[in-house]
Order: structure tokens, then sequence, then C-alpha cells
């Protein structure tokens, strides 16, 4: 089963963190993720450095997941220039586009 992540909520970076990270580092996952989208404050955890994002990113370079900040949300808190390499800033539309041939199963929104 294909599915996308949407992270919206103030505790999504723990669920990231302590769940689905180590999850999928292990692939133990039971679903193929093929996306990951963050709203909001949830941005900051793909600012380089972040232990969390940088985790991800290494996920994702290993399985071409998607990762994407949403791009009012990465300019309203002066983040789009400090992302890590490779993650793309955008809104729905360039969600779309880029999970438009992933065979998307089910989002699920934390």
């Amino acid at each position: 089963m294909n599915v996308a992540y949407v992270f919206s909520t103030p505790n999504a970076s723990y669920i990231l963190e302590k769940m689905i990270v180590p999850q999928l580092e292990e692939g133990r996952h039971g679903a193929t993720v093929v996306g990951m989208f963050f709203f909001v404050d949830n941005t900051y955890l793909l600012v380089k450095g972040n232990p969390t994002g940088e985790r991800l990113a290494a996920v994702a370079r290993k399985t071409g997941m998607l990762l994407m900040g949403c791009d009012q949300c990465c300019y309203q808190r002066a983040i789009a220039d400090r992302l890590i390499e490779g993650i793309p800033i955008g809104c729905f539309p360039d969600l779309y586009k880029a999970l438009s041939g992933a065979k998307l199963d089910q989002v699920i929104t934390l």
C-alpha cells in the first residue's frame, strides 16, 4: 500500500521522531511512504541540522520518498532558504504534481 503523510498538528514531530522514522529506517513501517508534506511549525523539521529532518532526508534519498514543505509556512518562518538540500517547498498543486505517478492509496494527516 502506498501512503502519503500530511503533518499539520503540534504532535507530528513526536510521532515522526519516535514512531514513523525508526520504522522507516528499519524497513518495518508496513506501507510504502511515497511522500510527506509539512505544514506550520512542522516545517522546522526540514531545516538543515534538525536531527529528525536529517534522518528523514536520508530515508528519502534511499527510497525516493518526497519531502515537501508548505511554501507559505516556510516563508512566514523565514526558513525557505535553510531547508535540507533537495527538499522543495510548494503548495497543493505542487504536491499533487509531485505525487501524480505514485499510485497513492491513502493520505494520512497527523
